[in-house]
């Protein structure tokens, strides 16, 4: 399976973002996924997870209420949507697969496909 992420992009804080996934070579509709951020000199942390039939779903304390994960089995994908973003929120984004599973786990060890990063650039 390859994972590719995009729409990261440039906004202003208070702005929104939609980032997708796709996934090829493969499926991914009986894995759990996530997507995780990291920024400059940190730690790549989780930012949402979502079980491998979207029934539920985590989402971290810092962007709970702006940030919903989803996904869309029938197009093999995965979606993040950003709203109210802050410049704290910049990072490089990334979308993961946990093959073993069909339930998320909030640890990035966990997850054994990766995507490629989309940058995301919050100015204030």
């Amino acid at each position: 399976v390859q994972l590719q992420a995009s729409g990261g992009g440039l906004v202003q804080a208070g702005g929104s973002l939609r980032l997708s996934c796709a996934a090829s070579k493969g499926t991914v509709n009986s894995y759990a996924m996530a997507w995780f951020r990291q920024a400059p000199g940190k730690d790549r942390d989780i930012v949402a997870a979502i079980t491998w039939n979207g029934n539920a779903a985590y989402h971290a304390n810092s962007v709970k209420g702006r940030f919903t994960i989803s996904r869309d089995n029938a197009k093999n994908a995965l979606y993040l949507t950003m709203n109210s973003l802050r410049p704290e929120d910049t990072a490089v984004y990334y979308c993961a697969a946990r093959s073993g599973s069909r339930y998320y786990n909030t640890a990035a060890n966990q997850y054994d496909y990766w995507g490629q990063g989309t940058l995301v650039t919050v100015s204030s």
